[in-house]
């Protein structure tokens, strides 16, 4: 699919529409309006931005070898289907260990990456490994809070996929029961009656359970909680992020679990500054909510990596290489190797994936950016090579769909500028570049 063809498209079809109700007879204003619509100041170019590639953390299978995840673990966390219940061997992001490694040192933590960078292995992993070690009908050992319950409706899934597949109905090694407003009430009081070791909820149903006398028993069941999770940790913000704060110290309180695990994830939560500031703020908002510690150390961002060499493009080889592959004559490659070789995807990562923190070599995402435009990359592209604008639009649009039909990785089966989405339970890949319009991603 051409995405870029698709976009023109809807935006032709969208201008028609307009175009189809707008009768002016004021031949200035006319004039204004037409010349609106022609300009796209209704639909701006779209801005893009890469999915950047994340550092290997190693396999599932070396953390239990090492001893750090329970043996149970390596059966448990694989890439399985419906067809295939044995499943492939998992590998993790740096992130995700580096917020394993927080879990067994017994350090609250926070994890700071973006979509699709599998923030909930990041937390699951390491309530599930607690629950093997305790033993299956302990009690509630850890309760997950998402803010809304389609989140907590997608999670539920998920663990089904790692938890269910392989094991059979009622054999699953962690039982995990979601509590929600949309259960019915037989629903509930199976879960009251016999609590699962995992419960998934929302923050509202939360705090009912710690108030209502019929649930009593399910409060009774998370003493000595071991994990407290808030997803989207961003969300609670101003009166709503108040009443959450407080909710976390009663649900420590009526749980009696002074040494309770406390988790958040979100994708965003600071901006400006360099990255160790950010840390030391998130830190101190984590802090606050939580009514508990989270050292900066321990707010744990994605750590990205190059899926291409980095490359001088002052070298006039490079250079020279660079602009043999901006002309529409040579042949964009297929392969994975020779794809990322090429300097073209050096410069294409460097200005629409990676770029590097001032004074650091800390990797971070891009700021989106158009392709056209004074600001736009085919015009850095023309100054660099010195051919015409609209040659290297061309090539630039004609290369990112070219990293979309790519072979993938050998080992990781992953597309050039797409990552593999390690938090579900079958291999996925991000499209290589995503859009983003007024720098809202769709």
């Amino acid at each position: 699919m051409d995405v870029f063809r698709l976009r023109n498209s809807v935006i032709h079809d969208y201008a028609e529409y307009v175009r189809s109700f707008v009768r002016i007879r004021e031949a200035r204003l006319r004039h204004f309006v037409e010349q609106s619509l022609a300009d796209q100041s209704l639909w701006p170019q779209p801005l893009i931005q890469m999915n950047p590639s994340f550092e290997s953390g190693g396999w599932i299978d070396d953390l239990v070898n090492r001893r750090m995840l329970h043996p149970e673990c390596q059966k448990i966390f694989r890439i399985k289907t419906d067809d295939d219940v044995v499943g492939e061997p998992m590998r993790l992001h740096r992130h995700q260990l580096d917020a394993i490694e927080a879990a067994c040192s017994k350090a609250n933590y926070v994890l700071t990456t973006g979509t699709s960078s599998g923030k909930s292995l990041a937390y699951l992993i390491p309530i599930v490994d607690q629950v093997l070690r305790t033993g299956r009908g302990q009690g509630v050992q850890a309760i997950v809070v998402y803010p809304m319950n389609a989140l907590c409706n997608s999670q539920f899934g998920e663990l089904g996929k790692f938890l269910c597949i392989g094991y059979g109905e009622g054999k699953q090694p962690v039982r995990f029961g979601r509590y929600t407003g949309q259960e019915d009430q037989e629903k509930r009081d199976q879960i009251i009656q016999n609590p699962p070791d995992i419960l998934l909820t929302n923050y509202v149903m939360l705090e009912l359970l710690l108030t209502r006398p019929f649930e009593r028993s399910l409060v009774n069941a998370a003493r000595g909680l071991k994990f407290l999770v808030l997803d989207e940790l961003h969300t609670y913000r101003g009166r709503q992020g108040a009443d959450v704060a407080l909710l976390v110290r009663r649900v420590r309180e009526a749980c009696e679990a002074p040494d309770m695990l406390c988790v958040g994830t979100s994708a965003t939560m600071a901006s400006g500054g360099t990255y160790a500031q950010q840390r030391g703020e998130i830190a101190k908002v984590a802090s606050r909510l939580f009514g508990v510690e989270v050292k900066p150390d321990h707010v744990i961002g994605e750590t990205l990596t190059r899926a291409t060499p980095a490359v001088d493009f002052r070298d006039q080889q490079t250079l020279s290489q660079l602009r043999q592959n901006v002309t529409e004559d040579q042949a964009v490659p297929t392969s994975y190797d020779a794809f990322v070789q090429s300097p073209m995807a050096s410069w294409l990562e460097s200005h629409f994936g990676l770029d590097r923190e001032a004074g650091s070599d800390w990797l971070k995402r891009a700021q989106p950016r158009p392709i056209i435009g004074d600001c736009g990359a085919a015009t850095a592209l023309s100054t660099l090579v010195g051919l015409a604008p609209d040659v290297c639009e061309a090539a630039i649009r004609r290369w990112l769909l070219a990293g979309y039909h790519c072979e993938v990785h050998p080992d990781t089966k992953a597309k050039p500028f797409a990552c593999t989405n390690s938090s579900a339970a079958e291999t996925r890949f991000s499209p290589p570049w995503r859009r983003t319009i007024n720098g809202t991603c769709r």
